[in-house]
């Protein structure tokens, strides 16, 4: 189909593409960067949970934090700040996660909001281009005198070639920002709900038993 396109000239000729594939490759590097950094903070919370609540439960609230701490996972550093704050009163323990589980979301949905722009503007550029195509194509047919068959249908062909390239962009950031959203919402929410049943089940002081003492009366 392409095989006959002159795709050099094409970038030469229509700035339009020029932008669509700095757009394709900012879009493609983001994309490899998220793959790699979700990657990296894959990990396993339930056993990190259970790691936890055995340190807590001990009376080893050090090895607790430091446990969660290096864990890649963002409950991990999530639940050190939990620990930490364990013995506060709730209000204060509120404010803390609150806090922590910003800062997570920060980190994970970096550079997202420039793969979904390219998901919705992509195709916009190609219209744009394509708009712009076609409009050269009319302004050569004036210009020449010749409103050929052949010559309109070249025309529009070249011209419809950046809505292609647009689109070409535009699904497959689509697809991939959709996809990080979920993944980010479900360690999100594993997060803090891990963080509130450590703060539960943790927090719990094993009572001493007491030990009553019988007076006699003479």
């Amino acid at each position: 189909m392409f095989e006959n396109f002159d795709w050099i000239e094409a970038m030469r000729t229509s700035p339009v593409m020029v932008i669509i594939l700095v757009c394709s490759v900012l879009t493609l590097g983001f994309t490899i960067e998220r793959v790699m950094y979700y990657w990296k903070r894959r990990s396993n919370p339930d056993a990190l949970l259970a790691s936890a609540l055995v340190a807590l439960r001990s009376g080893n609230k050090e090895e607790a934090v430091r446990v969660c701490a290096v864990d890649r996972h963002p409950f991990g550093p999530v639940a050190a700040d939990v620990i930490r704050t364990m013995d506060e009163n709730p209000e204060a323990f509120e404010e803390k996660l609150h806090i922590a589980m910003s800062e997570q979301r920060l980190q994970l949905e970096r550079n997202l909001g420039f793969i979904g722009t390219m998901g919705n503007v992509a195709p916009l550029i190609g219209l744009l281009g394509t708009v712009w195509g076609i409009m050269r194509a009319f302004h050569d047919m004036a210009r020449t005198g010749s409103a050929g068959p052949s010559v309109v249908a070249a025309g529009v062909a070249e011209a419809l070639f950046t809505t292609a390239a647009g689109l070409l962009v535009a699904v497959p950031a689509v697809l991939v920002y959709n996809n990080f959203v979920r993944r980010m919402g479900v360690m999100l929410t594993v997060t803090e709900n891990h963080a509130r049943t450590l703060r539960l089940s943790g927090g719990i002081r094993q009572s001493k038993p007491t030990v009553q003492t019988t007076v006699r009366v003479a």
